[in-house]
Order: C-alpha cells, then sequence, then structure tokens
C-alpha cells in the first residue's frame, strides 16, 4: 500500500461543519482501554439510505484514500466502489463507512499515451518562386539596419560632448536572497527538515508519505496511515532533500489521531526541528504553504490559504475496521497522495498542521490511474492536537485519548450526537462513573454543542473532543424531552487504540 492513504475510502465526514453558536489538528494523523469504554468510538456512519452521494475524500499519504466526503463511495485498493454494511453503534474499532474521505498519499502515477502528435513534412514549395522571396528578406532587412543606423548615429553625435563612453550590459541580474518572509524564503529554510517516507510492509506491499523532524533525538512525525504497513515487522525508511536515506522505526502510533512518530536510526547530529506553530490561532484567510511528495515527487511545493476550520472529518484506513476522526483544518493548498504526513506550515514558516487527507470526485484518479488527486480541497491535523498526541507516543508509546464515557451513534445526521440505548459489545451505553454520568446524561440524549461548537454528528463530537486533552472542562448542550440543557463536564482518558 502507499504511504498516501489517498485512493482508499473513508467514513463519512458529518453533513456540515460545526459553527459557533452565538454568532470551522495532538500528533498528520482508539478503542477503548481494557475495561474502562472511551467514547466508545462508535463504527464510522453509514450511508443514508436514499441520499445522493457525493465526492469522497482521500487521504494525502501514501497513495490511498482516508479521509471520507459526504455521502461519497468507499473504494476499495482497485479504485472500485465499496459498500460495506454498518456496524453495531458504538463499536470500537468503528466500521469504515461509504464515502469516507481518502488519505493522501502518493502513489505512481499509471503509464500514459506517448506526448506529442506525429509530424507530416509539408512538401517543398516550387524553386521559382523562392529567389524573389529571399530577395524582398534581405532587402527589408538591409532597410531596417539602415534606419537603425542612422538612429544609433544621431543618438550619438548629440551627446558628443568630446569623451568616450563604453556602455555594457550588467553581467548581474540583482540578488537573489530570499527573504525569511517569502514562499522561497520559507522553503529553502523547511524543506531540509522534512523527509520523505517509504514504509514496505513484510508481503512487499507499501507505499510514500511525509513527515518532518520533530526534535534533535531524530524523532520524525508523520501520519499513521503513512507508517501502518511497517508496523508489524516492515521496512521503513526516511529520505531527506540532500538525498541522504535512513533506516527507521515506529516509535508509536495513533490509528484513532491518525498519527504516528519514527525515529532514525543513526539519526545524524545536525537535525533542525521545524518550530511549531499555535493552530488555535490560526484565521481563514491565512496563507499556507504545504511541503510532500506527491505522487512521489519528493519535496514539493504548493501554496493555499487556511479556507475553513473545524471541519469534521473521518477517515478510513479502507479495510472497514479502524477509523479516524479530526477536527481539520481546511486548505486549498495543492495536495496530492504522497503529501500525508507532511507539514502545513503558515507564511512564516512555522507547522501549523499535518497534511492528511483531501476530498477528491469519485470519478477515477489522476491519468489514468485509480487515485484521485487535488480539487482544492485539503484537510490537516491542528499542529496543536498533533504535538500532544506525538509526545505522549515518544514518551510511552501509546496513545491518549479524551472520553467522555458514553457511546454515540454515528449516522450521518444534522441533529446532533445522540447517545445510543446500548453500548459497543452490549455493554452499558454510559459508562458507570464515568464523566458523562457524572455530569446527568443519558441514552437517548442528543448533544448539541461542545462548548461553543455545534455538534451535527457522532464523528463531529468525536473529532471535538480529541481537540482537548483528558482532564479538560468542556460545557455539553444537550436536548432530552424536546427541551435544552447545558451542564460541565470534565473528560476522562483511555489508553492505547484496542
Amino acid at each position: 500500500m502507499s504511504t498516501e492513504n489517498e485512493g482508499t475510502a473513508v467514513p463519512p465526514a458529518p453533513s456540515a461543519p460545526p459553527v459557533p453558536v452565538d454568532a470551522p489538528a495532538a500528533s498528520t494523523p482508539q478503542a477503548s482501554e481494557a475495561g474502562a469504554p472511551t467514547t466508545p468510538i462508535p463504527p464510522v456512519p453509514p450511508h443514508a439510505s436514499g441520499g445522493a452521494q457525493g465526492p469522497e475524500l482521500v487521504h494525502a499519504g501514501p497513495a490511498r484514500a482516508y479521509a471520507s466526503a459526504e455521502g461519497g463511495a468507499q473504494q476499495g485498493a482497485s479504485g472500485a466502489p465499496q459498500h460495506p454494511g454498518p456496524g453495531p453503534e458504538g463499536a470500537w474499532p468503528p466500521p469504515q463507512a461509504p464515502g469516507t474521505p481518502l488519505y493522501a498519499d502518493g502513489g505512481a502515477g499509471g503509464a500514459g499515451g506517448a506526448w506529442g502528435s506525429g509530424y507530416q513534412q509539408p512538401a517543398p514549395k516550387p524553386k521559382s518562386g523562392r529567389g524573389g522571396l529571399v530577395a524582398a528578406v534581405l532587402v527589408a532587412a538591409l532597410v531596417a539596419g539602415g534606419v537603425g543606423g542612422g538612429l544609433g548615429y544621431t543618438l550619438a553625435k548629440d551627446n558628443d560632448n568630446g569623451s568616450s563612453t563604453t556602455l555594457s550590459a550588467s553581467d548581474s541580474g540583482g540578488s537573489v536572497k530570499r527573504d525569511a518572509g517569502t514562499v522561497a524564503g520559507v522553503a529553502q529554510t523547511a524543506l531540509p527538515s522534512t523527509v520523505t517516507i517509504e514504509a514496505e510492509s513484510t508481503s512487499g506491499e507499501g507505499g510514500t508519505g511525509t513527515g518532518f523532524v520533530f526534535d534533535t533525538q531524530g524523532h520524525i512525525v508523520t501520519n499513521n496511515h503513512v507508517v501502518a504497513d511497517a508496523v508489524d515487522g516492515g521496512k521503513l525508511t526516511a529520505t531527506f532533500p540532500n538525498g541522504k536515506k535512513y533506516d527507521a522505526e515506529v516509535v508509536g502510533h495513533a490509528q484513532g489521531y491518525d498519527v504516528a512518530v519514527i525515529k532514525l536510526k543513526n539519526a545524524p547530529s545536525d537535525l533542525k526541528p521545524l518550530t511549531l506553530g499555535n493552530s488555535d490561532q490560526v484565521a481563514v484567510g491565512d496563507s499556507t504553504i504545504a511541503i510532500g511528495a506527491p505522487f512521489g515527487l519528493s519535496n514539493t511545493v504548493t501554496t493555499g490559504i487556511i479556507s475553513a476550520k473545524d471541519r469534521p472529518v473521518a477517515s478510513s484506513d479502507g479495510s472497514g475496521s479502524n477509523a479516524s476522526y479530526m477536527s481539520a483544518l481546511q486548505t486549498d493548498a495543492s495536495i496530492n497522495p504522497g503529501n500525508s504526513g507532511g507539514p502545513l506550515l503558515d507564511a512564516q514558516g512555522n507547522v501549523i498542521g499535518i497534511n492528511s487527507a483531501i476530498q477528491s470526485t469519485s470519478g477515477g484518479g489522476l491519468g489514468g490511474t485509480s487515485q484521485s488527486g487535488s480539487i482544492g480541497l485539503g484537510f490537516a491535523i491542528p499542529i496543536n492536537q498533533a504535538k500532544y498526541v506525538a509526545q505522549q507516543l515518544i514518551k510511552t508509546g501509546k496513545p491518549v485519548y479524551a472520553k467522555i464515557g458514553a457511546s454515540v451513534s454515528l449516522e450521518d445526521s444534522t441533529g446532533g450526537a445522540k447517545i445510543t440505548t446500548e453500548g459497543a459489545g452490549g455493554s452499558d451505553p454510559v459508562e458507570a462513573g464515568g464523566p458523562a454520568a457524572k455530569a446527568g446524561l443519558k441514552p437517548g440524549d442528543v448533544i448539541t454543542k461542545l462548548d461553543d461548537h455545534v455538534i451535527d454528528s457522532g464523528p463531529t463530537l468525536i473529532g471535538e473532543i480529541w481537540t482537548h486533552k483528558p482532564g479538560d472542562k468542556v460545557k455539553i448542550t444537550y436536548e432530552r424531552g424536546g427541551q435544552t440543557h447545558t451542564v460541565d463536564l470534565t473528560l476522562g482518558a483511555r489508553t492505547g487504540d484496542s
């Protein structure tokens, strides 16, 4: 499989992004802890019956599809649409739903036809007419030369002051220094700290993605779906723009967050970590710069803007059993398969996100391949979230998820996140003694807001919860019996993906 998940079907994203009611990722990208249900992450929502299917989201990592688009058709490795049935509510890991966005993984393009078309040399014209044409051209040239010479002499004579001056063209085109605030300046500084990652499973399958230097000890941050093939005994390498390649190993990976950390073996001593920005301060319209290896073309730089914030995105690895959720930064910077795991930078060169998925049309891939390409809708995990996840993975090798301790429906809707009447595997839908129970939430309650963010579905709620850390206090707005209630809730913790 390729490192960027563009091409793999991702679970459907919520119908509409959350927006502030009164007026939209840590470490680019689940299961309950043994004995303690997490937010039991519900299965990725199936398509609403009778709904028209729209474009699908694709992961920007190895050449696969990951993030799902609302109503998008799910694709398998062959590119053919697949429509797995819905899984039980509250199940974890949640099953993949059709229409899930694809990861932006990098894959080799298909062979195309030859460039250009055949050329037939025209028959020569009669020789008799050629002499006159040449003569006419020569006469015109002589006339032009005479005019030019006369003008040149007159100008020189009028400006002659008794001294002779020789004019020569400058041999310099000006300064080639790239200012720090320019795209070229940012790229010049950031590129040496990015790597192209190649992951290969024990069976020889694999793909290409991107990562960036996180610290001087050799840790590289990327997407989980970029390195998934190499997790169980596979091969992993990271290549810098200067051509130096290093073997690497997976330190930890968080499937739910779609974040992973790898470490270079025999890492060089001159590593320069990229500066991390503050994704909470990013505004719509801010300039963005994406670095990655789209379709295997390493060290590619593209630009755009932040086109939306807090965009709910549900994604899957295409197996139908794993899902990840994010409240993403949306950008129109060109992101394609192979960009997954690469940094999304602001105008000053600070990392504000990890490129993870793209929305793609479902009509096939670029150049006749099964992979889809950028249509100007890319999604990145906010760096504030990714940083927290990466630090946990480096510290313990396992991800830690915030949870409310209740199972919610993953059906695609706009009415909110409904607490189910039955939990995963027949467990209680509201964990006894958990955060939701302590806050007074009950099965059947519909959560409509988390703090100031509108919640329109279960995946949106999960994505918003995971932007927080265990122990954070949030305000939950919910409906019960036609009445609206608000309650404070302290998030709990769940360790590990299973």
